[in-house]
């Protein structure tokens, strides 16, 4: 069977997953960023912990730590169940097997659980959504969106898509999505048609490779400047 959601779910990603996926230099980490769907991944506490800032976005952030503890404990079986059942979708270089990929998962969640209440007082996390964010124009120098964006096609419009991607570009000078599969792993249908109306709008984007791959055939991240 293919692997399936019927909504978005909480399922974060590490720290340094994300500097793979967005091929992060150090450089890149004195910037300004802002993190589009963050949800629970680490990125956010392992960066202010390391002595930078980053603005996590997502809706989630609305919840309580008790409360997003609560959702992540609901979806973690289904994840792990959709995993071990897909098992060729995905490529177990880096990640060896799905006992661990849950390891690293949980560990990224309980990073981001510990540094939540605290970060959110701290105006680190807010609870906003996309596509409409309340920041000036440029006020980022990089916006990242992390597994949302593409991933989940079937239930997010190609118009909300375009929303979501515009918006981005507005508030940051530099915008990155991975990845551009769908949960299915196969290439998301919006790419090539959200990209063309970018262009025509007369945005700069290239496809970038990165040295991540771990839905099989996502190594690469949307990049407009």
């Amino acid at each position: 069977m293919a692997f399936t959601l019927s909504e978005v779910v909480p399922w974060g990603r590490s720290y340094n997953e994300y500097m793979s996926m967005f091929n992060l230099s150090e450089d890149d980490l004195s910037l300004r960023i802002l993190g589009c769907g963050d949800g629970p991944a680490s990125f956010n506490a392992v960066m202010y912990r390391n002595g930078k800032t980053v603005i996590s976005v997502d809706p989630i952030y609305e919840l309580s730590s008790g409360q997003i503890r609560e959702r992540i404990d609901a979806t973690y079986p289904t994840m792990m169940e959709q995993l071990q059942a897909n098992q060729a979708d995905f490529v177990w270089h880096t990640i060896p097997s799905v006992s661990e990929l849950g390891n690293i998962r949980m560990t990224a969640m309980n990073e981001f659980l510990l540094d939540f209440e605290p970060g959110k007082a701290q105006g680190r996390y807010r609870a906003l959504s996309l596509p409409s964010l309340p920041f000036g124009d440029a006020e980022f120098d990089l916006a990242l969106c992390s597994h949302f964006l593409f991933l989940y096609t079937e239930q997010l419009s190609e118009e909300f898509h375009l929303e979501a991607i515009l918006e981005m570009r507005r508030v940051a000078k530099e915008v990155r999505i991975f990845p551009l599969l769908d949960l299915g792993a196969n290439p998301s249908p919006y790419v090539d048609r959200v990209c063309e109306q970018i262009q025509a709008l007369g945005y700069y984007y290239e496809m970038q490779p990165v040295p991540y791959e771990f839905q099989r055939g996502g190594n690469t991240m949307l990049l407009l400047r």
